[in-house]
């Protein structure tokens, strides 16, 4: 999927990686992504940590307050994708950072 730029993926990758704090973290993504890019990367994460503690589309729909398309792009990842999201969601749950 991300061939054709595969070197600069990597080199972003890298870069987060790299980071120390939360603070340095804030700093290069409000750098990095618009506003409205990181709220929506935080609002699938979320998503997918209320999917994950078995919380209804609708109720996430509404609690969230964002369709049960996106909500379902989510799950798929979730359950079907590279695995990205279990990752992170066990990480924060053995870090205590889960909601």
């Amino acid at each position: 999927m991300l061939n054709h730029c595969e070197g600069s993926v990597d080199r972003l990758y890298e870069a987060i990686l790299r980071l120390d704090s939360k603070e340095e973290c804030r700093s290069f993504f409000e750098d990095l992504c618009t506003i409205r890019e990181i709220l929506d990367m935080a609002q699938r994460l979320e998503t997918a940590m209320l999917l994950d503690s078995k919380m209804s589309y609708l109720d996430i729909a509404k609690d969230l307050k964002i369709s049960t398309a996106t909500i379902g792009r989510v799950s798929k990842c979730l359950h079907y994708g590279s695995g990205g999201y279990r990752l992170v969601l066990d990480k924060l749950k053995e870090k205590g950072d889960d909601a």
